[in-house]
């Protein structure tokens, strides 16, 4: 997701002591604290080994705040970076924020959102500095494997809840957590491992285990195996030919496919019958198609490759080698992160149904998947998942969230009343595509949380407002009446989806 003025300092009495996560006393707030408060941060007030406060004045929207930069070392060799940023007026709300690809995530940008609302922000480095999203260099320190595995994310929220507790003079009433990708996976690591340490999370397109990466390889070589490449033009070729079939299923062609997993399409309709030219695909083509829209298992029968969508084509690219080269953006450093949790020099082109078990068996793969379904100790005190993935992601697929949906119903009781699910149509990877985003997962967290009500349906909408949208909480789907402005989410209904 994308994230009052500066006032002088009025520390207030404690209005409730609580630490945990479902500190629900009253206290004053807005509560308020300025730039005299934030001078005197000291490592103490969070348990920091370093920590320094500087003011931030109101700029571009986002109100005054303190940002707080410190160092974490919960074990030796273990550096987790930290930033907290204390509005001028806070709404008694914390607000945890996850990384993307191999990476934390620290930037003012990712808080303007939070901030803007009167939250406190928490964000982390995940223990180790990279940047760079497919940068997995750091990863030859086990400490740092061990942070952003699982443990800079909860270091960071004990940390970021008694920093709070001090600078403002009382505890925080309730707390949240949003992520998208890798911030997904902290989401629901936080929720399976931690389960006290947030009220209410928003999980989006979580990269939760080790298949995203393995059914990237995957995918790489069905597309580089014998000639299967495709041009940008052949990649639209392919989805309009799927559009044609059955974008009209949801009662409304509109470029959008609502229920892929409905959509049957076979490549196959366009396959040439000679050469290979602009308007029909070559049989390497269409068979690496039904290769990654149907997916492999291994033999333990999870998934090695999941499934992507049909309808979504054009943006595969951003994350599949599509070009039939055999590699895309992240080859290199799922190279990189695999060799070291393994031990040995790993082959992507030669990449087996072995391998894939083998690297989910390592002591790595157990540490960093967050594909445990029992969330029933979060769910007891209350806690809200709101969960959610975009159709046409090129990534992690919505069939993995999707199965770990019905996994989390399946074993814990209250997730029917504490879960909810939510597909998008046409978004791609945490947002872009020609769907209905962004949605303020934000809003319908707190609204959910302090309301007692639970979403049935979120809408959607392009920042232009071009396509505006319901989105219908699993296993509904949106449907077209029929009549009426497609952008009127009045002209929808929500159906029972038909599972595949």
């Amino acid at each position: 997701m994308r994230f009052l003025a500066s006032v002088a300092l009025a520390a207030l009495a404690a209005g409730c002591t609580t630490q945990g996560g479902d500190s629900g006393s009253a206290g004053n707030f807005p509560a308020v604290a300025g730039a005299d408060a934030c001078a005197s941060v000291t490592p103490a007030m969070l348990g920091a080994t370093s920590a320094s406060g500087k003011w931030v004045a109101e700029a571009n929207g986002v109100p005054g705040y303190c940002e707080v930069t410190a160092t974490l070392s919960p074990a030796s060799g273990s550096n987790i970076g930290v930033v907290y940023r204390l509005p001028g007026s806070w709404n008694g709300k914390v607000l945890g924020l996850g990384g993307g690809g191999w990476a934390g995530n620290v930037s003012a940008q990712a808080a303007s959102e939070g901030l803007r609302k009167g939250y406190a922000t928490l964000q982390t480095d995940a223990g180790h500095s990279a940047t760079t999203v497919w940068d997995t260099s750091w990863a030859a320190n086990p400490e740092a494997l061990k942070d952003f595995s699982y443990r800079a994310i909860h270091e960071m929220t004990v940390a970021g809840k008694k920093l709070v507790n001090a600078y403002y003079g009382q505890a925080h009433r309730r707390a949240y957590f949003q992520g998208c990708s890798t911030g997904g996976r902290m989401a629901l690591m936080e929720a399976q491992r931690f389960p006290e340490d947030y009220d209410a999370i928003s999980a989006g397109a979580p990269v939760y285990s080790l298949q995203v990466q393995t059914s990237a390889i995957l995918r790489n070589n069905a597309f580089a195996k014998n000639g299967g490449g495709f041009s940008a033009e052949d990649l639209k070729l392919a989805q309009g030919a799927a559009l044609a079939a059955c974008d009209a299923q949801d009662g409304l062609k509109d470029g959008l496919i609502n229920d892929p997993r409905q959509c049957n399409w076979d490549p196959a309709t366009i396959q040439c019958s000679g050469a290979k030219n602009a308007s029909c695909l070559a049989p390497a083509q269409v068979a690496a198609l039904r290769a990654v829209y149907q997916g492999t298992r291994a033999p333990d029968g999870q998934w090695a490759m999941l499934p992507l969508s049909r309808g979504g084509e054009p943006g595969w690219s951003l994350f599949v080698g599509t070009d039939g080269k055999g590699t895309d953006a992240s080859s290199e450093a799922v190279s990189n992160l695999f060799s070291i949790a393994l031990g040995s020099k790993v082959d992507l082109a030669k990449y087996s149904m072995a391998d894939v078990q083998a690297i989910r068996a390592s002591a790595f793969g157990k540490m960093y998947e967050a594909a445990d379904p029992n969330l029933t100790p979060f769910f007891a005190r209350g806690g809200k998942l709101l969960l959610w993935h975009g159709e046409n992601d090129p990534g992690p697929s919505p069939v993995a969230t999707s199965d770990y949906a019905k996994a989390v119903l399946g074993r814990a009781p209250a997730a029917s009343r504490n879960m909810r699910y939510f597909l998008l149509p046409g978004v791609e990877h945490c947002g872009g595509g020609p769907g209905a985003a962004p949605v303020e997962w934000l809003d319908a967290l707190a609204e959910w949380d302090e309301g007692g009500k639970a979403p049935a349906v979120l809408v959607g909408a392009k920042p232009d407002k071009s396509v505006v949208r319901p989105h219908c909480a699993w296993p509904d789907v949106a449907r077209y009446k029929g009549s009426g402005d497609a952008n009127d989410p009045a002209s929808w209904q929500c159906v029972r989806r038909t599972e595949s």
